[in-house]
């Protein structure tokens, strides 16, 4: 009988699948598995090896349709409508599909890291898949489904910008792109509060869960940047600035979730980076 494979062989294949369905399900099968192994998992990740995906096997795995294309070219519909509203939840579940993507290619990439870093990124993987199900789960009710929206690769751009640097990956997607979700959320449910339908007041508890658990994947990775720049003599806040420039991050725009980016680990220093605009509060 062949061994198991490792945990971050698993999360590779996991990647590569490309069914949204399928891919949630995997994730949370590996999550399952994890879980069962209790303390003796330190060999089940397999941390030294550098692992190496099939070229011939796309990368991430994705469905034919959501159709991509340019962030300009996403049509901005109003929630107002019901099939503005299901635009925006399409929106917000095509980021979370992405976040699964995100979270697994931490856990399968970057080997000899110390054993907490896979694990809490199978965590966060787990609960974006679970994210996306909840959305997914909207949409249907609002008579769409995962696809039926064009939507845009943005994230997944800078996950390969930063492919061979762990430093960057943790700097510019956890710590910058995923964090714009903490200020952009309460906007949202604000303005989803004043449509104010049984499905737009749903739409703001699935955003409630989707906040509460994005302030912890934020904080994994402002966890896994500080220790890295620790480690390698770095000045945290001076490397963020050089890492943003060189992989022409996008320039980050207020009002600032002061409150959420402190609850996610961010320095007052790098609060004062961002011009020290005032927090946006859930409710």
């Amino acid at each position: 009988m062949p061994p198991t494979p490792s945990l971050r062989r698993e999360a590779l294949a996991a990647l590569c699948t490309a069914e949204p369905a399928d891919k949630a399900a995997r994730t949370h099968a590996l999550w399952q598995r994890w879980r069962a192994l209790g303390a003796d998992d330190a060999a089940a990740w397999d941390t030294a090896s550098d692992l190496v995906s099939d070229p011939a096997q796309p990368l991430p795995g994705r469905p034919e349709r959501p159709v991509l294309v340019a962030p300009h070219a996403v049509a901005q519909r109003s929630p107002f409508t019901r099939e503005g509203l299901a635009a925006l939840v399409h929106a917000i579940a095509h980021i979370e599909f992405n976040a699964i993507n995100l979270a697994l290619d931490a856990v399968w990439r970057f080997a000899a890291m110390p054993t907490d870093f896979y694990r809490q990124w199978l965590q966060v993987a787990h609960e974006e898949a679970t994210h996306f199900g909840l959305l997914s789960e909207q949409l249907q009710a609002l008579g769409q489904a995962y696809g039926d929206f064009p939507a845009h690769n943005g994230l997944w751009e800078m996950c390969v910008k930063t492919q061979h640097d762990v430093t960057a990956r943790m700097a510019l997607v956890p710590r910058t792109l995923e964090a714009r979700g903490l200020d952009a959320t309460p906007l949202i449910q604000a303005r989803l509060k004043q449509v104010n339908t049984p499905e737009a007041r749903r739409v703001v508890e699935i955003l409630d869960r989707i906040l509460r658990d994005e302030i912890g994947h934020v904080a994994v990775g402002n966890r896994w940047y500080a220790w890295l720049c620790e480690r390698q003599g770095l000045a945290p806040v001076a490397h963020y600035r050089q890492l943003a420039r060189l992989h022409a991050a996008p320039r980050l725009r207020g009002p600032f979730n002061l409150e959420a980016r402190r609850s996610a680990g961010f320095s007052e220093a790098e609060l004062a980076e961002l011009g020290g605009a005032p927090a946006e509060r859930t409710g």
